[in-house]
């Protein structure tokens, strides 16, 4: 049983756990925490479906880390070129993922 007044002011140990856990959001205004958390609930969901429909039959990116999904699905060692009224998606021949 605390006896001392300093030990009986603190606040319980859920309140400031409760207070960490608020401190994550990135503003102080609801409705931008609202937008925020969703967005975010929108990105997980989108790659848990990328990993459904796209990812099936490949070995390798089938239990990837996000990270991985991330650098080998979005980043692209390709150049956006313009000729002949036309476009054309150039990749480099030294990027390892080009067949």
């Amino acid at each position: 049983v605390p006896t001392s007044a300093t030990s009986m002011s603190r606040t319980p140990a859920t309140s400031s756990r409760t207070s960490r856990s608020v401190s994550r959001f990135p503003s102080r205004h609801f409705a931008i925490n609202t937008t925020w958390l969703e967005l975010s609930l929108a990105a997980i969901d989108s790659l848990a479906w990328t990993w459904v429909l796209l990812l099936d039959g490949e070995l390798e990116l089938a239990d990837a880390e996000p990270k991985k999904l991330h650098y080998r699905l979005l980043h692209v060692a390709a150049r956006l070129t313009r000729g002949s009224r036309r476009l054309r998606l150039r990749f480099s021949a030294a990027w390892p993922w080009v067949a």
